[in-house]
């Protein structure tokens, strides 16, 4: 499963519609005690309600190919029971520039589900062009509904492609994996006449948010996970740590114009840029079978070894001793969340220093101690944790691993075409990646800022892959089936999750054992 920008999925041309919730008439909103997550609060605080378009760089996804006759009855049906199902779906917020936004929130009974055909767009660039101008300008975490979805009927093949787009807040990177599987379930039922299945792990995102604010307010200066973060933020002096060559590039960069660009750095334009993005196999599956042996023998888990490449890349490719970012972690700490749409994520520090000579069992073993470390920040609310710390910045540079196994089904995912999507983003100083155990092999995807060179983003990906094979007893070689050099456009958000264990059971939504 890809994670990618819209526009690099090619939607097969069809009739595009457009499907929203909408309250059914006569039905109105009702006042909810119970709060926000803390970071849906600071995420609606960020949010200008003035801003025309406030999904740029914001709204996240799924689109996938549903195998099965198209019947826009059955669709509607079949959308109108998942916002029923999904409290969180059915959700907003009162006013956003207070203290504390209220929740507001209807039953599954009012919703209706509207039906909006869009004439005359019919191919595949002409969908991509609208749909994703619409999604910029209509996801908001400030205006209902928070989601919409697209369906593209294919008459020659009888079949149709499904997107789901959303603002952050009522969908995370788990949630954007399980929604293919749960759809096509729906519709499925619907064709068949058949009613919803129930299940108790269709938790109410609304609940978890209570019980995320309630332990967020038991957090004091002197817990553990506290004191642990206040260590991290001292390492860089009191603020979250960065990509540091993109710094240095950008420091480098301070005048660019023209040149196709259109950027002139000192002037403020920087916004303007979209960032730049990556998307590589790194490894063929051959090869990453080898490693995941080779490690195993050492007692360690993929996990370890991708983490520990990183770090050697980080100090192979620009010299830095230590490689210190955030983990967005999922964090659904009860079965009854397990299948529920929602934004389910928690930050934890990550700081990585190996000894010089680079031993591998000895940088293994250091790496494992850090991210066992690591757990003690899983459950403390990481804006929570800033604010108690005095600290006002937002993460800049984040890194997330992800076994694809771990997910029900995930070869069926494959077969329909199914895409993970994020909007394209235009920050300046951020550096995120997203490394995936793929069915196929490894995988990783990356942005950064438009001011950071290509060549070097390209060495440190072939140092990092090198530094994979190294733990297979390579030296470069191997299965070269593998692209490890040619790059296209691809990654708000994703997976946020690190995890190696089946999603059966809740510690399968935490950080991966070590």
């Amino acid at each position: 499963m890809d994670y990618t920008h819209l526009s690099e999925f090619a939607v097969r041309p069809g009739a595009l519609t457009l499907w929203r919730a909408e309250l059914a008439p006569g039905a109105a909103w009702t006042a909810d005690a119970r709060p926000l997550t803390s970071v849906h609060v600071r995420h609606c605080r960020e949010t200008d309600a003035a801003d025309p378009r406030p999904g740029r760089g914001r709204w996240i996804g799924t689109i996938f190919e549903m195998d099965a006759p198209f019947h826009p009855a059955h669709w509607r049906e079949t959308a109108r029971r998942w916002h029923a199902r999904h409290e969180g779906l059915r959700t907003t917020v009162t006013r956003h520039d207070v203290p504390e936004p209220e929740r507001l929130v209807c039953v599954a009974a009012d919703v209706a589900v509207t039906a909006e055909p869009i004439p005359g767009v019919t191919g595949s660039g002409a969908i991509n062009e609208y749909l994703g101008a619409t999604l910029e300008s209509r996801l908001s975490p400030l205006r209902w509904p928070h989601c919409l979805l697209a369906t593209v009927e294919h008459a020659d093949t009888g079949d149709f492609t499904v997107l789901v787009a959303a603002d952050h807040s009522v969908l995370d990177a788990y949630s954007q994996a399980i929604v293919i599987l749960e759809l096509r379930a729906l519709y499925a039922e619907v064709t068949r006449g058949e009613p919803p299945r129930e299940s108790p792990t269709f938790g109410s995102a609304a609940d978890f948010a209570q019980w995320e604010r309630d332990t967020a307010a038991a957090l004091t200066p002197d817990c553990e996970a506290v004191r642990y973060w206040q260590r991290f933020l001292d390492g860089s002096g009191g603020m979250l740590p960065r990509f540091e060559p993109a710094i240095t590039a950008e420091g480098r960069a301070t005048v660019i114009a023209g040149g196709g660009t259109g950027a002139v750095v000192g002037g403020g334009e920087l916004a303007a840029l979209p960032q730049t993005s990556v998307s590589r196999k790194l490894l063929s599956l051959g090869e990453l079978e080898q490693v995941e042996r080779a490690v195993s023998e050492r007692g360690h888990r993929l996990s370890v070894a991708v983490f520990t490449a990183l770090a050697i890349a980080y100090r192979r490719a620009f010299g830095y001793i230590s490689l210190r970012a955030i983990m967005p972690i999922a964090t659904r700490p009860d079965l009854r969340w397990l299948e529920s749409m929602g934004w389910f994520v928690n930050v934890v520090p990550l700081d990585l220093t190996l000894a010089p000579d680079l031993d591998l069992d000895s940088a293994l073993e250091s790496t494992r101690t850090v991210l066992r470390r690591s757990r003690t920040a899983n459950d403390a609310t990481w804006t929570r944790v800033l604010e108690l710390l005095n600290c006002t910045d937002h993460p800049r540079f984040g890194i997330s691993f992800l076994d694809i196994r771990a997910l029900p089904d995930h070869e069926l995912v494959e077969s329909l075409r199914g895409h993970t999507l994020r909007a394209e983003s235009y920050a300046p100083d951020e550096v995120f990646f997203w490394i995936v155990r793929a069915t196929d092999g490894l995988r990783l995807s990356t942005r950064f800022p438009a001011t950071f060179p290509e060549v070097e983003m390209d060495r440190f990906l072939t140092e990092f892959t090198r530094a994979m094979r190294e733990f297979a007893g390579e030296q470069g070689g191997g299965d070269r089936t593998a692209d490890t050099r040619a790059s296209f456009a691809l990654p708000s958000a994703a997976p946020d999750r690190v995890a190696e264990s089946a999603p059966q059971a809740p510690r399968a939504l935490t950080p991966a054992r070590v």
